[in-house]
């Protein structure tokens, strides 16, 4: 009776393992890849699937949703020779499972030095002031270079962003010292127009100052002259005038010096008609 009970026992446990390993529900957004005494037999989709026990297994289970593949970041030298850092983000899909999984080892790790070696290669051709402003460029450059080799695997290439591109931190004190000297530089230059202008305009005021004093002079001479020649032809040799306008002058002079803080003494001339005489008889001879 044990005996029996115990093969109906392993009967229903082989029965129950034999139901379970034909019958496969595979879950949305995965597919299983089925091997057949270890060779590709089949690519279950998601739903209810039947499979032969025992002969059929199934070696991989694939997701069909996109994948994100986090790219480290890694040291780049450009053109130029400049060193920069680098990283990116690229999102994946398997189209066909059973591509990815017997075309490469480990398509994880294949596409992510993919993109690294691309990077590199495309950085490498562009100078750094053109790679830490072309990121659209760079994008699309390292999509079309990889996309290609990926689906052969059956994966696509949904797409790749720069996520981030920065030099490295001996570039960037490298930069930032260039950026201080060149500001300083056009400080110095700034400074040294304004110099420049100041003392222009400076000279051009004292110019037109002198050609305003020489007018100035100018016009007082011939009004000098014009003065002179009319008290000359209203005096002509009339002595009494002459002797009165030299007089009022003088009286002037005298009262001048008198006012003055510095004038001590005053001297007059006793005979001021004959020095007068003998002014008038030096500008005749």
């Amino acid at each position: 009776m044990i005996a029996s009970l115990s093969i109906v026992l392993g009967l229903i446990f082989l029965s129950l393992l034999t139901l379970f390993l034909g019958v496969k529900i595979v879950p949305q957004g995965t597919k299983y890849v089925v091997q057949r005494l270890g060779k590709y037999h089949v690519t279950l989709s998601p739903g209810l699937n039947l499979i032969i026990p025992y002969v059929d297994s199934v070696a991989y289970k694939v997701t069909t949703k996109d994948i994100v593949l986090d790219i480290p970041s890694q040291e780049v030298i450009t053109r130029d020779n400049a060193v920069i850092i680098a990283n990116a983000v690229a999102y994946i899909n398997i189209l066909n499972p059973e591509k990815a999984v017997y075309g490469v080892e480990n398509y994880i790790i294949a596409i992510q030095n993919l993109v690294q070696t691309s990077l590199r290669s495309i950085v490498g051709e562009m100078a750094l002031d053109d790679a830490l402003s072309s990121r659209d460029q760079i994008k699309t450059k390292l999509k079309g270079s990889i996309s290609d080799d990926i689906s052969d695997w059956g994966i696509t290439l949904k797409t790749v962003e720069i996520q981030d591109i920065k030099p490295s931190a001996t570039m960037q004190d490298a930069m930032e010292e260039q950026a201080a000297a060149e500001r300083q530089r056009r400080a110095t230059v700034t400074r040294a127009e304004g110099e420049k202008e100041a003392a222009i305009l400076e000279a051009d005021g004292r110019l037109e100052a002198s050609k305003r004093d020489a007018k100035a002079k100018v016009v007082l001479a011939e009004a000098s002259k014009e003065a002179i020649e009319r008290i000359t032809g209203a005096i002509q040799d009339k002595e009494l005038p002459v002797m009165y306008l030299l007089g009022e002058r003088y009286v002037d002079s005298m009262q001048n010096m008198a006012t003055s803080q510095n004038a001590k003494t005053i001297v007059i001339p006793a005979d001021l008609p004959a020095a007068v005489r003998g002014i008038l008889n030096q500008g005749k001879a």
